[in-house]
């Protein structure tokens, strides 16, 4: 055999070498193994499209799985833990369960699989990781978060409400007059007694406290429709106050800020480091479908009181936190002060003006020129006229 023959063996040995791994072995995957994928994948959406009709056993079911209950660890998944299922009274980044409910109502069981089972961001992947849920898992839950369009989120009820001690105090009172004029069943009148001045303090004190109160909303802190945190674009990001609220210096209102505000960064940023994309979409949403988001007003006054954010911030130079309190450390915004006329009165009664470089009090001569001349050493409010009710209440 010539020196060819032996390079031409050589070169199907190699070949053949080569194309066993090239060819052969993924050819007997696909013959073997992906068949079976294949069935098994077509049998998963079958159970994730199929229609059905669910019964109360198939909801409690699935809200036993949202809860981790179904399942011993490893492979129980508590849903729950990152989705909460009540109202919280901090933030929560994660979307809750009535956002999840309501954005999959229309969906199908197949669309929760895919985002659950196999989540596109990056937050999610190392959560959902080694999720071991079956497509009748996610099914039952799809009947669950359905249902909870209806549940809604459960807000924590106090124990013990001043409307409930009201009432106890309120039948004590009753008791006590009625049998100190006419059942007189207890013998010892001074404990009637007791029991009128104990309770008519209470009830007095209660209708008075609760009368002042009435209109105010101190510690207020609605749920917004998209979880926007102060902590980080005021904090954070150091977002001054007036880029969102512009019109504060010369308007009767701060003002809320439109959705192309928002966008000025969120162009670019489509992803926040502790929201995911989830809280950012909904503002995408809002700008390319054209509607507005539907935020909370958290400060409000009664309609006969006038206040203009023009007349604190932009002639006053009052800073936004001396009334809003340290909102670049609030993630949920809240109201700090109680916003009560004494509350008004005591600011007007301590607070200097400063005339210097202040155009809006270049009418002010006779003060100005006494602040010059060293007669008086400051102006407050209250000289200008802070505590005239018509400035207030006209």
């Amino acid at each position: 055999m010539h020196q060819g023959s032996y390079e031409l063996l050589f070169i199907r040995k190699q070949f053949n070498k080569g194309t066993f791994k090239k060819l052969f072995l993924p050819a007997i995957f696909a013959l073997f193994v992906f068949p079976v994928y294949s069935q098994s994948q077509q049998e998963a959406d079958s159970i994730l499209t199929k229609k059905r009709t669910f019964n109360g056993e198939d909801i409690i079911r699935g809200e036993r799985l949202f809860f981790g209950l179904a399942y011993p660890e490893p492979k129980a998944v508590n849903c729950a833990g990152c989705h909460n299922t009540r109202v919280l009274d901090t933030l929560n980044w994660n979307p809750d369960a009535l956002e999840i409910s309501r954005k999959f109502l229309n969906k199908s069981a197949k669309d929760l699989y895919a985002v659950v089972m196999n989540p596109t961001g990056v937050m999610m992947s190392k959560v959902h990781k080694g999720f071991q849920l079956s497509p009748e898992d996610v099914v039952l839950l799809k009947a669950y978060i359905d249902r909870f369009v209806d549940i809604g989120l459960s807000k924590r009820k106090p124990v013990i409400t001043n409307l409930f001690l009201f009432i106890v105090t309120s039948i004590l009172l009753l008791f006590s007059i009625v049998d100190l004029i006419i059942t007189k069943k207890i013998r010892r009148q001074w404990i009637n007694l007791l029991i009128i001045a104990v309770t008519g303090t209470f009830i007095t004190y209660t209708l008075v406290v609760e009368a002042i109160a009435l209109g105010r909303s101190k510690n207020y802190s609605p749920f917004q429709p998209i979880k926007f945190s102060h902590a980080v674009h005021a904090g954070q990001n150091q977002t001054d106050c007036l880029y969102c609220h512009s019109s504060a210096p010369y308007s009767k209102t701060a003002g809320i800020p439109p959705v192309n505000v928002c966008m000025n960064c969120h162009l670019l940023v489509r992803n926040g480091t502790r929201s995911g994309t989830t809280e950012i979409a909904k503002i995408i949403d809002a700008y390319e479908n054209i509607y507005p988001i539907k935020w909370i007003r958290v400060h409000n006054l009664p309609d006969h009181v006038f206040f203009s954010h023009a007349q604190h911030v932009g002639a006053g130079k009052v800073d936004c936190r001396e009334c809003h309190g340290k909102v670049e450390e609030m993630n949920v915004i809240r109201q700090v002060s109680d916003l009560s006329m004494g509350w008004c009165l005591d600011c007007h009664r301590s607070r200097n003006v400063d005339f210097t470089g202040n155009k809006f009090y270049a009418d002010y001569k006779e003060l100005a020129g006494k602040i010059r001349e060293g007669i008086v050493d400051s102006v407050t409010v209250v000289m200008l006229g802070g505590e005239e009710c018509m400035k207030c209440h006209y």
